[in-house]
């Protein structure tokens, strides 16, 4: 096999790699770290034409990054169909995470997704190269590679695409992460402001202001962050003497004489 297709592809994953070394260019550009993995895979991967990085979830395919608008309405396609590559890969997900179709005009890849088929060549396409990225449960995570002529994807244009999608997936994964550490950033934050808004108006600790939250979010089955959320925006408003901490009873009444 020649080493110049490995050699091109290395470079284009090398400098992708470098633009993506930093967190603030994972949380803040994820879908432009896709992009240039995409746009490597498309260039080196032979015979490929077109391609896009796609996210299943729900029965709904977003497209977070194409070379091309004709993949965005495939994949649109496919969630009106209900039917295509990203669909077979979460209803049979093969060993590989592979799925490609050699000539969608013909059988069995033109009986396999017998509507989907007959749009991807009425755009142009005749063959695909489906490779997983992440898969969870009902959430799948893929790169398709289309090409405009039939069994073009042979065992190098695997190989190749496989190592893209290595690539792609740790930035797919690296997002998810920075996104999910900024949500709890936030969450913090938000817990925080809200603590200081039960301290200032009951005049207690940051200790039972926070049991004041946890206790108001287990009683109306309401998320302790969305507790606090609706405190800090002022849509739950809460008197100054409308609570009692439990945890400090008020002085005990001495009983009637009478």
């Amino acid at each position: 096999m020649p080493s110049a297709p490995y050699d091109s592809l290395v470079s284009a994953l090398r400098a992708a790699a470098q633009n993506l070394i930093s967190d603030r260019a994972v949380e803040h550009r994820p879908d432009g770290g896709m992009g240039q993995i995409l746009a490597a895979a498309v260039a080196t991967v032979p015979g490929a034409d077109v391609g896009g990085i796609s996210i299943t979830e729900h029965g709904v395919i977003d497209s977070p990054a194409v070379t091309h608008d004709d993949v965005r309405l495939l994949n649109e396609l496919q969630t009106r169909l209900h039917e295509g590559p990203c669909f077979t890969a979460l209803e049979t997900p093969p060993p590989d995470g592979v799925i490609d179709a050699q000539d969608l005009t013909r059988a069995p890849d033109a009986t396999r997704w017998p509507r989907y088929a007959a749009q991807a060549v009425e755009h142009g396409y005749r063959s695909l190269l489906s490779t997983e990225l992440s898969l969870r449960g009902r959430h799948r995570v893929g790169m398709t590679l289309y090409a405009r002529e039939p069994g073009v994807f042979d065992d190098t244009a695997r190989t190749l695409a496989g190592l893209s999608a290595v690539q792609a997936a740790l930035v797919v994964n690296g997002a998810d992460r920075a996104a999910h550490l900024r949500r709890a950033v936030d969450s913090r934050d938000l817990i925080g402001q809200a603590k200081g808004i039960l301290m200032e108006r009951f005049m207690i600790d940051a200790e039972e202001a926070f049991r004041m939250l946890v206790r108001a979010s287990q009683e109306t089955n309401v998320r302790l962050v969305d507790v606090a959320h609706l405190l800090t925006e002022g849509a739950l408003s809460v008197p100054r003497n409308s609570v009692r901490n439990p945890e400090k009873p008020g002085p005990r009444r001495s009983p009637d004489p009478n």
